[in-house]
């Protein structure tokens, strides 16, 4: 594995500090469990995990061994708050389709997106509920339905007891590949801190223009701000730590015939952009799109070295397909599912299944694993520490 993608974390709790702490979660919309590994980097142990779909959890359970004695594969709707244990964590990575301009942007109420409801209503069921939640969903969560939606899912939680502090990060700040989230983090609590200027202040890499117009627009709310560090750089590398080693001779190669109609659908800027790459002495990479440009087809590259957002058939975008140029030669194929896995941050000791659309859906539907680990460790780690002793016994 690159050792790009091999995130080194140290814990901010210290190790006896941190044994001490039960750092339980519940683990809704669970996937293929990306979240979990992110969290386990940083001291988390999963207790319960849940998703509908039968598929991503044989792929979640041919690596995490436990599943079957935590892991629900049922609608969230008919989950019952009884069967989950008491954990100081839950998180809710909801559907993204209908908030997601790849979508038909129904909104939170949507036939996808509404199982956000789901996962209020086991919290408001739930005794002792979650001292945190960790939403995470698309950048268009902010502005679906005119910012409604965002809005909506806040006051929710507001009205739960949560009080938040709302981040955007693109996985770009640790793999090659443009993934930009939101992430809002809600705390059980009735102490708040609506000091807007601590949000002013935050470091840009974890913020936009259009996160800062949504809390600046709902500054009625309950919020939470808290001073957090800035993001890592981003990665300085290109695609070439993530691609699969394969011969020259492999068949996921296309044939010359298939390389050149895809020359055949670029403007004249990106051929020569490929032209210039192509007289270079080694290798680059590069990404490429099919796209609709006024009712014709074109192919697209992509010129910074790092792959667009991964998404699935069901999110409304084809695969990605890789561009392998240089040493007078031009290469062209579909990314493979490893390669998909990696630009997510997974370990290549994550099985990858036979099925290559379940494979391209599983990772592509996920979060990049060492975000989730940065969060952990400089959001969510830190506010344990500052908990009551006795708010942490309920969770044990």
């Amino acid at each position: 594995m690159p050792n790009l993608i091999k995130h080194k974390v140290i814990s901010r709790l210290g190790d006896s500090e941190a044994s001490d702490r039960p750092l339980t979660c519940a683990e809704y919309f669970a996937g293929i469990g990306l979240v979990r590994l992110g969290l386990e980097q940083a001291g988390w142990k999963i207790v319960f995990a849940n998703d509908r779909s039968q598929d991503k959890f044989e792929m979640y359970s041919a690596h995490f061994q436990d599943a079957s004695k935590h892991y629900k594969v049922q609608d969230i709707f008919s989950v019952c708050h009884a069967d989950i244990p008491n954990t100081l964590l839950a998180t809710a990575s909801f559907p993204c389709i209908d908030l997601s301009l790849a979508g038909k942007l129904q909104g939170i109420s949507g036939k996808h997106s509404s199982a956000f409801w789901g996962f209020t209503q086991i919290l408001e069921k739930q005794t002792n509920k979650p001292h945190f939640v960790l939403l995470e969903n698309v950048t268009g969560w902010l502005t679906s339905n005119s910012g409604q939606d965002f809005r909506i899912a806040i006051g929710e939680l507001n009205r739960l007891g949560y009080a938040c502090d709302v981040y955007a990060i693109d996985a770009a700040h640790f793999v090659p590949q443009s993934r930009p989230r939101i992430f809002a983090i809600g705390v059980h609590t009735s102490q708040v801190n609506q000091n807007v200027s601590i949000f002013a202040k935050r470091s840009a890499s974890l913020k936009t223009p259009a996160l800062e117009k949504a809390v600046l627009a709902n500054q009625d709310l309950r919020w939470n701000f808290v001073e957090v560090p800035p993001l890592p750089e981003k990665v300085k590398t290109d695609l070439g730590c993530v691609i699969e080693n394969m011969s020259d001779g492999d068949d996921r190669w296309w044939c010359d015939r298939e390389v050149q109609r895809h020359l055949n659908m670029m403007s004249s800027v990106n051929l020569n952009y490929l032209k210039k790459l192509q007289d270079l002495p080694f290798y680059s990479y590069c990404t490429m799109y099919r796209r609709i440009r006024q009712g014709n087809q074109r192919a697209e590259i992509r010129k910074d070295g790092i792959a667009g957002c991964l998404r699935t058939a069901r999110g409304g975008s084809s695969r990605q397909m890789l561009v392998k140029v240089g040493q007078g030669t031009i290469g062209m194929r579909l990314m493979t599912p490893r390669e998909y896995a990696r630009l997510q941050g997974v370990p290549d000791n994550y099985p990858i299944p036979s099925q290559i659309n379940r494979a391209l859906t599983g990772f592509g539907d996920a979060v990049c694993v060492p975000a989730v680990t940065w969060i952990a460790e400089n959001i969510l780690n830190p506010l344990v520490k500052s908990l009551p002793e006795n708010t942490l016994v309920l969770h044990r």
